[in-house]
């Protein structure tokens, strides 16, 4: 049986992630209150945000743009910052 959570981004009881996805207190509080499907759509829009900004992995201000970014979207219920291509137009 797998493990549910009462997702913090979706706002129901759904299955949650298998594992911690990074170490430390902010990792542990994903994995404790974020679905699979919350962290996939997250995943999506984080490979919108690297590809669009040509943002890379190592560098630390890159890291911590992302980070600041996957909290906004998993936990403020703010929309994240896409690059104008992939916002709508009202």
């Amino acid at each position: 049986m797998s493990r549910t959570v009462n997702c913090a981004k979706l706002g129901q009881e759904l299955e949650g992630l298998d594992f911690q996805p990074f170490p430390g207190p902010l990792g542990k509080k994903v994995f404790e209150t974020i679905s699979k499907e919350a962290w996939k759509q997250w995943l999506a829009q984080q490979t919108i945000l690297i590809n669009e900004y040509r943002l890379s992995s190592l560098d630390q201000k890159a890291q911590n743009f992302l980070k600041e970014e996957m909290q906004k979207f998993l936990f403020g219920g703010e929309e994240i910052d896409l690059p104008e291509a992939y916002q709508s137009v009202e």
